[in-house]
Protein backbone atom coordinates (compact mmCIF):
# COMPACT_ATOMS: atom_id res chain seq x y z
CA UNK A 1 0.00 0.00 0.00
CA UNK A 2 1.34 3.65 -0.78
CA UNK A 3 2.10 6.11 1.81
CA UNK A 4 2.01 10.08 1.40
CA UNK A 5 5.85 9.71 0.87
CA UNK A 6 5.42 8.28 -2.82
CA UNK A 7 4.28 11.70 -3.97
CA UNK A 8 7.79 12.99 -4.30
CA UNK A 9 8.20 17.06 -5.64
CA UNK A 10 8.38 15.76 -9.26
CA UNK A 11 4.96 14.18 -8.86
CA UNK A 12 3.52 17.25 -6.79
CA UNK A 13 5.15 19.48 -9.01
CA UNK A 14 3.03 17.80 -11.75
CA UNK A 15 -0.02 17.54 -10.04
CA UNK A 16 0.29 21.22 -9.13
CA UNK A 17 0.91 22.70 -12.66
CA UNK A 18 -1.96 20.37 -13.67
CA UNK A 19 -4.45 22.31 -11.92
CA UNK A 20 -4.03 25.02 -14.03
CA UNK A 21 -6.49 23.28 -16.24
CA UNK A 22 -9.41 22.61 -14.34
CA UNK A 23 -11.55 24.81 -16.34
CA UNK A 24 -10.36 23.59 -19.41
CA UNK A 25 -12.86 20.72 -20.10
CA UNK A 26 -15.83 22.74 -18.70
CA UNK A 27 -18.59 20.60 -19.00
CA UNK A 28 -22.51 21.21 -18.13
CA UNK A 29 -22.78 17.80 -16.65
CA UNK A 30 -19.80 17.64 -14.13
CA UNK A 31 -18.83 21.37 -14.28
CA UNK A 32 -14.88 21.33 -13.99
CA UNK A 33 -15.38 17.50 -13.04
CA UNK A 34 -12.94 16.37 -16.08
CA UNK A 35 -10.47 19.18 -15.14
CA UNK A 36 -10.22 18.04 -11.52
CA UNK A 37 -9.41 13.79 -12.87
CA UNK A 38 -6.48 15.46 -14.59
CA UNK A 39 -5.16 17.20 -11.86
CA UNK A 40 -5.81 14.22 -9.90
CA UNK A 41 -4.68 11.76 -11.66
CA UNK A 42 -1.00 11.17 -11.17
CA UNK A 43 -1.35 10.91 -7.41
CA UNK A 44 -3.94 8.15 -7.20
CA UNK A 45 -2.18 6.48 -9.65
CA UNK A 46 1.03 6.39 -7.50
CA UNK A 47 -1.24 6.01 -4.27
CA UNK A 48 -3.17 2.91 -5.57
CA UNK A 49 -0.99 0.74 -7.20
CA UNK A 50 -3.33 -1.74 -7.40
CA UNK A 51 -5.95 -1.25 -10.58
CA UNK A 52 -8.67 -2.45 -8.97
CA UNK A 53 -8.35 0.18 -5.78
CA UNK A 54 -7.51 2.79 -8.40
CA UNK A 55 -10.91 2.07 -10.23
CA UNK A 56 -12.60 2.67 -6.64
CA UNK A 57 -11.06 5.79 -5.78
CA UNK A 58 -11.57 7.18 -9.59
CA UNK A 59 -15.29 6.87 -8.65
CA UNK A 60 -15.16 9.88 -5.88
CA UNK A 61 -13.91 12.32 -8.87
CA UNK A 62 -16.70 11.54 -10.70
CA UNK A 63 -19.21 13.45 -9.45
CA UNK A 64 -20.15 17.17 -9.90
CA UNK A 65 -16.95 19.46 -9.19
CA UNK A 66 -17.14 23.25 -9.26
CA UNK A 67 -14.99 26.09 -7.06
CA UNK A 68 -13.16 29.24 -7.54
CA UNK A 69 -9.91 28.18 -10.00
CA UNK A 70 -7.93 29.62 -7.20
CA UNK A 71 -8.93 27.30 -4.69
CA UNK A 72 -8.55 23.79 -6.77
CA UNK A 73 -5.03 23.68 -5.92
CA UNK A 74 -5.35 24.02 -2.16
CA UNK A 75 -8.35 21.30 -2.95
CA UNK A 76 -6.36 18.93 -4.84
CA UNK A 77 -3.44 19.19 -2.17
CA UNK A 78 -6.02 18.40 0.76
CA UNK A 79 -7.81 15.37 -1.39
CA UNK A 80 -4.15 13.78 -1.98
CA UNK A 81 -3.43 13.70 1.84
CA UNK A 82 -6.52 12.34 2.75
CA UNK A 83 -5.98 10.12 -0.31
CA UNK A 84 -3.31 8.99 1.23
CA UNK A 85 -4.80 8.53 4.82
CA UNK A 86 -7.43 6.86 3.31
CA UNK A 87 -5.45 4.11 1.34
CA UNK A 88 -3.71 3.21 4.62
CA UNK A 89 -7.40 2.67 6.33
CA UNK A 90 -6.93 5.58 9.00
CA UNK A 91 -9.63 7.55 7.63
CA UNK A 92 -13.14 6.07 6.18
CA UNK A 93 -13.92 7.18 2.38
CA UNK A 94 -17.04 8.82 3.31
CA UNK A 95 -14.78 11.89 4.87
CA UNK A 96 -13.20 12.67 1.49
CA UNK A 97 -17.41 12.83 0.46
CA UNK A 98 -17.68 15.32 2.77
CA UNK A 99 -15.30 17.44 1.85
CA UNK A 100 -16.18 17.31 -1.41
CA UNK A 101 -20.17 18.30 -0.94
CA UNK A 102 -19.59 20.79 1.67
CA UNK A 103 -16.07 22.58 2.05
CA UNK A 104 -15.89 22.84 -2.16
CA UNK A 105 -19.01 24.91 -2.77
CA UNK A 106 -18.43 26.75 0.59
CA UNK A 107 -14.73 28.18 -0.88
CA UNK A 108 -16.79 28.71 -4.34
CA UNK A 109 -18.78 31.37 -2.65
CA UNK A 110 -15.67 32.48 -0.78
CA UNK A 111 -13.44 32.93 -3.90
CA UNK A 112 -16.35 34.06 -5.94
CA UNK A 113 -16.67 36.88 -2.80
CA UNK A 114 -12.78 37.70 -2.40
CA UNK A 115 -11.41 37.05 -5.56
CA UNK A 116 -13.49 37.68 -7.99
CA UNK A 117 -15.61 40.55 -7.42
CA UNK A 118 -13.45 42.70 -4.72
CA UNK A 119 -10.49 41.70 -5.75
CA UNK A 120 -10.71 42.02 -9.49
CA UNK A 121 -12.77 45.41 -8.48
CA UNK A 122 -9.67 46.63 -6.69
CA UNK A 123 -7.32 45.61 -9.57
CA UNK A 124 -9.41 47.29 -12.25
CA UNK A 125 -10.13 50.83 -10.62
CA UNK A 126 -6.31 50.67 -8.86
CA UNK A 127 -5.12 50.32 -12.99
CA UNK A 128 -7.65 52.89 -14.32
CA UNK A 129 -6.86 55.42 -11.55
CA UNK A 130 -3.09 55.06 -12.34
CA UNK A 131 -3.57 54.94 -16.28
CA UNK A 132 -5.66 58.17 -16.35
CA UNK A 133 -2.90 60.00 -14.22
CA UNK A 134 -0.70 59.14 -16.40
CA UNK A 135 1.41 56.21 -14.42
CA UNK A 136 1.39 53.35 -17.06
CA UNK A 137 4.86 52.09 -16.03
CA UNK A 138 2.84 51.88 -12.60
CA UNK A 139 -0.09 50.01 -13.47
CA UNK A 140 1.83 47.71 -15.53
CA UNK A 141 4.25 46.70 -12.35
CA UNK A 142 1.27 46.87 -9.75
CA UNK A 143 -0.64 43.86 -12.31
CA UNK A 144 2.48 41.83 -12.52
CA UNK A 145 2.90 41.98 -8.73
CA UNK A 146 -0.74 40.96 -8.26
CA UNK A 147 -0.02 38.11 -11.20
CA UNK A 148 2.88 36.75 -8.88
CA UNK A 149 1.20 37.16 -5.58
CA UNK A 150 -1.68 35.12 -6.91
CA UNK A 151 0.59 31.92 -8.49
CA UNK A 152 1.55 32.29 -4.65
CA UNK A 153 -1.06 32.01 -3.42
CA UNK A 154 -2.12 29.07 -5.36
CA UNK A 155 1.41 27.25 -4.49
CA UNK A 156 1.27 28.06 -0.90
CA UNK A 157 -2.08 27.02 -0.59
CA UNK A 158 -1.69 23.64 -2.48
CA UNK A 159 1.41 22.58 -0.05
CA UNK A 160 -0.01 23.63 2.77
CA UNK A 161 -3.26 21.61 1.75
CA UNK A 162 -1.32 18.43 1.06
CA UNK A 163 0.99 19.09 4.41
CA UNK A 164 -1.75 19.64 6.55
CA UNK A 165 -4.86 17.91 4.99
CA UNK A 166 -8.31 18.38 6.63
CA UNK A 167 -6.18 20.47 9.18
CA UNK A 168 -5.91 22.99 6.98
CA UNK A 169 -9.51 23.65 6.60
CA UNK A 170 -9.66 25.24 9.85
CA UNK A 171 -6.48 27.30 9.03
CA UNK A 172 -8.41 28.65 5.88
CA UNK A 173 -11.42 29.92 7.85
CA UNK A 174 -9.21 31.83 9.80
CA UNK A 175 -8.58 34.25 7.47
CA UNK A 176 -11.86 35.48 7.49
CA UNK A 177 -11.73 36.21 3.57
CA UNK A 178 -15.63 37.28 3.97
CA UNK A 179 -14.75 40.30 5.51
CA UNK A 180 -11.90 41.09 3.94
CA UNK A 181 -13.85 41.16 0.97
CA UNK A 182 -16.45 43.65 2.46
CA UNK A 183 -13.21 45.86 3.40
CA UNK A 184 -11.47 45.87 -0.31
CA UNK A 185 -15.41 46.36 -1.55
CA UNK A 186 -15.36 49.46 0.91
CA UNK A 187 -11.31 50.39 -0.76
CA UNK A 188 -12.80 50.09 -3.63
CA UNK A 189 -15.78 52.83 -3.37
CA UNK A 190 -13.12 54.96 -2.46
CA UNK A 191 -10.99 54.51 -5.87
CA UNK A 192 -13.81 55.48 -7.63
CA UNK A 193 -14.13 58.67 -6.02
CA UNK A 194 -10.31 58.69 -6.91
CA UNK A 195 -10.83 58.11 -10.18
CA UNK A 196 -14.04 60.81 -10.85
CA UNK A 197 -11.34 63.14 -9.14
CA UNK A 198 -8.97 62.47 -11.98
CA UNK A 199 -11.20 61.97 -14.68
CA UNK A 200 -13.81 64.40 -14.17
CA UNK A 201 -13.67 67.84 -16.80
CA UNK A 202 -12.25 70.70 -14.69
CA UNK A 203 -14.74 72.98 -15.99
CA UNK A 204 -17.62 71.54 -14.64
CA UNK A 205 -19.19 73.45 -11.76
CA UNK A 206 -19.86 71.53 -7.94
CA UNK A 207 -23.68 71.85 -8.75
CA UNK A 208 -22.66 68.98 -11.30
CA UNK A 209 -20.30 67.28 -9.52
CA UNK A 210 -22.95 66.83 -6.56
CA UNK A 211 -25.20 65.92 -8.77
CA UNK A 212 -22.99 63.12 -10.35
CA UNK A 213 -21.96 61.84 -7.23
CA UNK A 214 -25.84 61.75 -5.75
CA UNK A 215 -26.50 59.95 -8.82
CA UNK A 216 -24.45 57.05 -8.69
CA UNK A 217 -24.68 56.81 -4.78
CA UNK A 218 -28.70 56.46 -5.59
CA UNK A 219 -27.99 53.77 -8.29
CA UNK A 220 -25.52 51.69 -5.55
CA UNK A 221 -28.45 52.23 -2.98
CA UNK A 222 -30.93 50.57 -5.24
CA UNK A 223 -28.98 48.06 -6.31
CA UNK A 224 -27.78 47.17 -2.87
CA UNK A 225 -30.88 48.22 -0.64
CA UNK A 226 -33.59 48.10 -2.50
CA UNK A 227 -32.29 44.94 -4.97
CA UNK A 228 -33.62 46.72 -8.56
CA UNK A 229 -32.59 45.17 -11.50
CA UNK A 230 -29.25 46.61 -12.31
CA UNK A 231 -29.58 46.37 -15.95
CA UNK A 232 -32.52 49.23 -14.95
CA UNK A 233 -30.46 51.02 -12.98
CA UNK A 234 -28.19 51.36 -15.31
CA UNK A 235 -29.91 52.42 -17.97
CA UNK A 236 -31.99 55.00 -15.73
CA UNK A 237 -28.42 56.63 -14.68
CA UNK A 238 -27.34 56.87 -18.68
CA UNK A 239 -31.09 58.69 -19.17
CA UNK A 240 -30.78 61.32 -16.03
CA UNK A 241 -26.95 62.13 -17.51
CA UNK A 242 -28.61 62.92 -20.64
CA UNK A 243 -31.65 64.43 -19.56
CA UNK A 244 -28.70 66.81 -17.78
CA UNK A 245 -27.17 67.05 -20.64
CA UNK A 246 -29.60 68.26 -22.39
CA UNK A 247 -30.94 70.99 -19.98
CA UNK A 248 -27.52 72.38 -19.51
CA UNK A 249 -26.51 73.28 -23.47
Amino acid sequence: MATPGTLNASLLIRTFLRTYFVGAAFNTRGLQTVGLALAMEPGLTAIYPDPVELRHAWKRYMSVYNTHPLWTPFLVGVFLALESRIARKQFPEAMLEQVKSTVVFTLSAVGDSFFGSSLIGFWALSTACLLAAGLPVAAFLMAAALFLALNAFKLATFIMGYRQGFAALTRIKSWDLVNWARRLKVLNGALLVLLWAIVWPRETDALAWAGGVLMVLGLAYGAGRLRINREILVGAGIAAGLFFLWIRL
